[in-house]
């Protein structure tokens, strides 16, 4: 069954956003990323609120159960259509956004949480980036999002090493703005998303668009070099070590690593 997004309307000028695939600990996969995509960049708000459903926020791609035949190909189109498509329309909306990470936030689901400006989270969840553990180079473009976030020193730590961390870690480091009891998880993303959704709109979609254009202007790449990531990128979805590393994790495993 493929996943679901539902949006209503919690307080004065917050729309939220909540997508669910509790089948797959919050997987993303086509329906949930194009609803994302679709709402956000047709919202009218004053501020979105973006939150998962159930016991897990999101495990990242939703790429375990595609056949091996095939693997390369759709894998790839799920990372570099729909999922890109949602974290571009995150990026380019002008309209305050807060993530509220009720569960786990793993991969992709990390860095979709990163694509919002504020977050918030139980304090019971972990995070985690697990390329390393499944033969995944990330794009160039996500890597930078962490970089903007938490600094190189810690994006390393979490891209080479591969380890998860907890929620008092991850607000020590700045991927979050906020940890509280899960039974408060809910109120406490609202109270952050009325709030914002309560300023000046003039000033808050200005300054977020300072923001944007200033961290746009500090990672730019020459064309040469950004062709060679998105090729090396493009390269490791075809690769042996990609396709064992995403069926040992599943079968719960350790991967037999050939470096091809």
């Amino acid at each position: 069954m493929p996943g679901t997004l539902s949006s209503d309307r919690p307080a004065e000028g917050v729309l939220r956003l909540r997508f669910a695939h509790e089948a797959k600990r919050g997987a993303l996969d086509h329906a949930i990323l194009d609803g994302i995509a679709e709402a956000v960049s047709g919202a009218q708000a004053d501020c979105i609120l973006l939150t998962g459903e159930g016991r897990w926020f999101s495990s990242g791609y939703d790429i375990g159960d595609i056949p091996d035949d095939v693997f390369a190909v759709e894998a790839e189109k799920l990372v570099a259509h729909p999922f890109t498509s949602a974290l571009e329309a995150l990026d380019a909306t002008d309209i305050p956004t807060v993530c509220e990470i009720n569960g786990p936030a793993i991969g992709g689901g990390l860095e979709l949480a990163l694509a919002c400006d504020l977050r918030v989270a139980s304090d019971d969840v972990s995070f985690g980036m697990p390329p390393a553990k499944l033969g995944l180079v990330y794009s160039h473009t996500g890597i930078r999002r962490f970089i903007d976030a938490v600094g190189a020193p810690r994006t390393r730590e979490l891209f080479l090493v591969g380890r998860r961390i907890d929620a008092p870690t991850a607000l020590a480091w700045g991927l979050v703005n906020e940890i509280c009891e899960h039974a408060r998880l809910g109120q406490a993303a609202l109270e952050w998303s009325a709030e914002l959704a309560g300023n000046a709109p003039l000033s808050v979609r200005g300054n977020k668009r300072v923001i944007r254009e200033l961290l746009a202007a500090e990672g730019g790449l020459d064309e040469t070099t950004e062709a060679e990531l998105i090729a090396l990128r493009e390269e490791c979805f075809a690769s042996e070590d990609m396709l064992e590393g995403v069926r040992a994790f599943a079968e719960k495993r350790p991967p037999k690593w050939q470096g091809k």
